[in-house]
Formats: C-alpha cells, sequence, structure tokens
C-alpha cells in the first residue's frame, strides 16, 4: 500500500526582533516630527534673538565711536530707521530699533552667544569675551567664572549666561523682562520664567499681578512660588513659534501669528463678511492691524473704517469668557486710535469687542473720549446691535460644529 502523502505547513516567517510594528512606525514618525519642529522653533527664535541684540550693540558701537557721529548727532536712530525701511529691512522703526538698544544693555552676556560669521564684514565683532561685552556695553566691570560661566556685574547680581537665556526664552519674553528698570526683579523673573517655562502671556501676567514685590513681602516663599508655578501656563512647543516678532521675523503675515485657534479665525472671516454686507458704510482698513504702544506690540483683530459715521470701528474677537482685561485691552487701542489715527473731521472711535462661549455669547462696545449723548445715539442707530450680534456669534459657533 503506497505511503500517503502529508502536506507540509509552510514553514513560519521569523519576524526579526528590531523590525517595526505598525504603531511603532507611526510612534517613531511622530518623534522625529516632534524633534525636527522643535529645532527649526529653536533656531528661528535664537536667529531672531541674536539678530536684534546684535543690531542694539551695533548702534551702541557706533553712538560711541562711530566715525561720522557727530554728522547725525540724536537723529542717528531717526535715520537709520528711515534708511532701513527703504531697504526693506522688517520690524526695524525708530520704536523697534530703540528696544533692541535696551536689550543689549540689559543683556550684554548675550554677545558670546553670537556667531562670528554674523558679524558684517570690515566692522568691529562684539565677541571678545564676557567681561569685555559688559564693559563696552553698559561701562561696568564684570567678573567671569569658568565652567557655568556666571557674569556679575557691579550690582552684585549673577547674570544667566548668555547660551542659557537664548536656549531658554524667547526674543518677546526678554524684550519684556529688558523693559524692566531693577536688575534684581529682571534676574528673578528670568529665573522663575525659565523654571516654570512659562509662556509669554504667563509672564506678562505674574509681572502684572506683582510677583516679584509679593515673594519680597511673603514670609513664604516657597508656598507662594508653589502656588504660582502650580497655576501657571507653559509654553506649547507647537505655538511657540507663532509670535508675532518670529512672523515678521520671517516676512509672513501677521494674522498667520495671532489667531489663537482655527475657530476664531474662521469667526473672524464670517464676522468681516457679515459686517461688510451690512450696507451701512463699513470698509475694512486693516486686519491684525500692528500697532505699538510703549515697549508693547499689540494687533487690533479688524480695523474698518465707517463712512457714515466718519470713524473707525475697532474689532476684537475672543474666544472665551469675558473678562475685564478684555475691555481694558480693547480701550487702549481706541484710545490710541483717538491720539495717532484721527483725522480732520473725523469723529471719535469705537472699540467692538465680542466674546464667545459654548452656550454664551456677550457684546460690549468701548468709547474712547465721547461724552456727548449725541454721538451715542448716532452709533446706537448706525451699528448693529448687542443682540444681533450675539446671535450672530452663537449662530456661527453651530454652524461650524464646535463643541468647545
Amino acid at each position: 500500500m503506497p505511503r500517503r502523502r502529508t502536506k507540509r505547513k509552510p514553514a513560519e516567517r521569523k519576524v526579526p526582533k528590531s523590525a517595526l510594528s505598525f504603531a511603532a512606525l507611526v510612534e517613531a514618525v511622530r518623534q522625529v516630527h516632534e524633534h525636527s519642529a522643535a529645532a527649526a522653533k529653536r533656531a528661528v527664535n535664537t536667529s531672531l534673538t541674536l539678530r536684534n541684540w546684535l543690531i542694539g550693540w551695533y548702534i551702541i558701537e557706533y553712538e560711541l565711536r562711530g566715525a561720522d557721529r557727530a554728522e547725525y548727532g540724536e537723529q542717528v536712530v531717526d535715520r537709520l530707521a528711515e534708511e532701513l525701511k527703504r531697504h526693506g529691512v522688517p520690524a526695524s522703526d525708530r520704536q523697534r530699533l530703540y528696544a533692541y538698544v535696551g536689550f543689549c544693555r540689559a543683556y550684554p552676556q548675550i554677545g558670546e552667544a553670537v556667531p562670528t560669521a554674523w558679524v558684517a564684514h570690515a566692522l568691529p565683532a562684539p565677541v571678545t569675551g564676557q567681561a569685555e561685552i559688559v564693559r563696552s556695553v553698559t561701562g561696568q566691570s564684570a567678573e567671569v567664572t569658568k565652567g557655568k560661566q556666571t557674569v556679575r556685574s557691579t550690582t552684585g547680581i549673577s547674570r544667566v549666561p548668555g547660551q542659557t537665556l537664548v536656549d531658554r526664552l524667547s526674543y518677546t519674553h526678554l524684550e519684556l523682562l529688558s523693559a524692566l528698570d531693577d536688575p534684581l526683579k529682571r534676574a528673578f523673573y528670568e529665573i522663575e520664567c525659565i523654571r516654570g517655562n512659562w509662556s509669554v502671556r504667563e509672564l506678562k501676567r505674574q509681572i502684572a499681578s506683582l510677583y516679584f514685590e509679593r515673594s519680597g513681602l511673603s514670609t513664604d516663599k516657597d508656598k507662594l512660588a508653589v502656588m504660582a508655578h502650580a497655576a501657571a501656563e507653559q509654553v506649547e512647543p507647537e505655538l511657540a513659534i507663532r509670535d508675532p516678532y518670529v512672523f515678521e521675523f520671517l516676512g509672513l503675515k501677521p494674522k498667520e501669528a495671532v489667531a489663537e485657534s482655527d475657530l476664531e479665525e474662521a469667526l473672524l472671516d464670517h464676522l468681516q463678511d457679515f459686517l461688510l454686507e451690512l450696507g451701512h458704510g463699513f470698509c475694512l482698513e486693516a486686519r491684525q492691524k500692528s500697532i505699538v504702544i510703549g515697549n508693547t506690540r499689540g494687533f487690533v483683530d479688524l480695523v474698518f473704517y465707517h463712512r457714515i459715521l466718519r470713524c473707525h470701528v475697532l474689532v476684537e474677537l475672543k474666544v472665551d469668557e469675558f473678562r475685564h482685561e478684555h475691555l481694558g485691552q480693547l480701550n487702549t487701542y481706541v484710545t490710541w486710535y483717538a491720539r495717532h489715527m484721527m483725522a480732520e473731521g473725523d469723529s471719535p472711535p469705537i472699540g467692538l469687542l465680542l466674546c464667545t462661549q459654548k452656550d454664551h455669547a456677550l457684546v460690549e462696545y468701548a468709547m474712547a473720549a465721547i461724552d456727548s449723548r449725541l454721538f451715542v445715539s448716532r452709533y446706537q442707530l448706525e451699528l448693529p446691535s448687542k443682540e444681533d450680534l450675539q446671535r450672530f456669534l452663537d449662530d456661527k459657533r453651530r454652524q461650524m460644529g464646535d463643541d468647545g
């Protein structure tokens, strides 16, 4: 009887232990993206910080030792701003240039982080050692400690190394800090900001809440620090590059830098169309209008000129609950427009604040220097009512299917 053949089972292919599973592939790609995006963010922020420091340093150097400085006298910065504008150099207006000078004076140690390749050809290089930088920029003596590179000025306050500042803080952080006159206060916020990885908004909030002064008065400083950091907003890596200064530096549109969310951007699109379609004289003048007040740069979401009222209408949209600081911010913008943008025959500007949450919308008007009831009644006739705007916001959020 013939022997019956049995089918052999195909040999199972051995999978090497190092082979990727699909889940591992997804994770690997995600990590590559995150690491490269973080590296790009650091590179851009570092370049912006060093660029602004170096601009400030060259202005200081020219004012001290410029060959033809006597020809320009006190008009150096004004003339420089004019020439840089003509050459298309962004963020180089008079106010920005003064801010760079102040930044350089506040942080002389950042000069150590400037690559030699960045130094303009045939011009003096600022990178000659930290002690020399401190003396050149501030006129102070300095003590340099090897290793940690601690720089101690004549004020007796230890400076955070320049490279650490560049690596850990954005230029926007540093400009806020350089505006603080008290070196001890500045050093306090530097350390706390780095330690807590604070966002720019959080740094502003902590300064405004007098955290430094409260810490000085507190009998339990550690407890206060724990409380301050527990509620602090930290920098989100994917949003850290969405800084108005960074976008201006890269030549991108400001509106791409300041939109807080896709929902806000979509609502602004609809709101812009809604107001223009009213047919009551709204003319769009600017979107994300950049204005500088003191050392602070702000962006107005929408700026219209109303032909019938002959005034500017500033619109601020907050995808958030109403907070008094929102109205305070808008009032500041309205006051600035009243002082700097009103032409002869114009009526005072008006602000429109729209705050929206999931189930509720709130609308407030902000008026600067309007005492006449006649003006108020005219505005009420020509502008959409609060109720109409609240219905508009609620309807649009429902249409977009927002669940936030």
